[in-house]
C-alpha cells in the first residue's frame, strides 16, 4: 500500500457513506414532492451524490497528487455538509479529516530534496 493509506481508507468510507446518505435525501425529497413540495430537497440530493463523487475521485489520486486529493475531499465535506447537513454529518466529517491530513502531511522525500 501507499504511503497515504489513512487518507485514502478515510475517503473511500466517506464516499460510500456519502452516496447512500444523498441517495437518501433524494429519498425523502421525492416523498415529500409527491405530496407538493421538497424540489429543493432533491436537487441538494444529487449535489451531495456528485461532491461523494469528488470525494472518491480525491481519495483516488491521494497518492499520486496529494494536495489537489486534499482539496478535492475538503469541498467534498464542506459542501456535502452544507447541502444535506446533518444527514451528511459522518461522511462531512470523514472527507474533512482525510483533506486535512493530505494538505497538512509532510512528505519526507520532498523535505530530503530541498536540504
Amino acid at each position: 500500500m501507499g504511503k497515504h493509506t489513512g487518507e485514502l481508507v478515510l475517503g473511500i468510507i466517506g464516499g460510500v457513506l456519502g452516496l447512500i446518505m444523498g441517495t437518501i435525501a433524494l429519498f425523502v425529497g421525492g416523498i415529500n414532492s409527491a405530496f407538493g413540495g421538497g424540489e429543493t430537497v432533491v436537487g441538494l440530493g444529487f449535489a451531495a451524490l456528485l461532491l461523494s463523487v469528488l470525494g472518491i475521485v480525491g481519495a483516488a489520486f491521494v497518492n499520486s497528487k496529494t494536495k489537489m486529493a486534499g482539496w478535492f475531499m475538503l469541498i467534498a465535506g464542506i459542501g456535502g455538509f452544507i447541502s444535506i447537513s446533518l444527514f451528511y454529518l459522518v461522511p462531512g466529517i470523514m472527507f474533512i479529516i482525510g483533506g486535512l491530513m493530505a494538505l497538512l502531511r509532510k512528505d519526507k522525500k520532498k523535505d530530503k530534496k530541498k536540504k
